[in-house]
């Protein structure tokens, strides 16, 4: 033994010392799993979340450019339901179709054939398999005349 400094048998046991043990990697590993499983967990709920919401923004977009359509369209039937779908290459492959009317909604009173009018156009779409079908209304508004009874096929008054 040296005067002073360490003995040589608790510098040994010092150096031994140095590192982790298997049991402590072994529980450092375990943590580490149970983490990254939550974390993949949440991020899995996450990504289905995403894609939820990006078929309602699709659909919720396809409506949008359908009420264009129909709103700029004065050969519709009125007092009559049509309906059509989309391809599935514009949804995502998914199925959707959609339900239009067009009513009559307010006009002068006593007004006649050929009078402006205020015309309803009522769309409902649907979207997503028959078992976990959504659906949404969307209702918009035009001007257009009144037509005579009896008028054009489908061109009720």
């Amino acid at each position: 033994m040296t005067p002073g400094g360490p003995s040589p048998n608790r510098a040994a046991r010092e150096s031994k010392r140095i590192g982790f043990t298997l049991l402590e990697v072994l529980v450092a590993t375990v943590i580490m799993a149970i983490a990254v499983t939550g974390l993949l967990s949440s991020l899995s709920t996450s990504l289905r979340n995403a894609a939820r919401l990006s078929d309602a923004d699709r659909s919720a977009m396809l409506a949008k450019q359908k009420m264009d359509e129909l709103l700029l369209e004065t050969r519709l039937p009125r007092g009559l339901a049509f309906e059509g779908t989309w391809d599935p290459v514009f949804t995502g492959g998914q199925p959707a179709g959609w339900r239009a009317l067009v009513t009559p909604f307010e006009f002068a009173p006593g007004s006649g054939p050929g009078a402006e009018a205020l015309e309803r156009v009522q769309l409902e779409v649907w979207f997503g398999p028959q078992e976990r079908r959504r659906r949404f209304a969307l209702e918009g508004f035009r001007r257009g005349q009144i037509r005579p009874p009896g008028g054009a096929p489908g061109m009720a008054q």
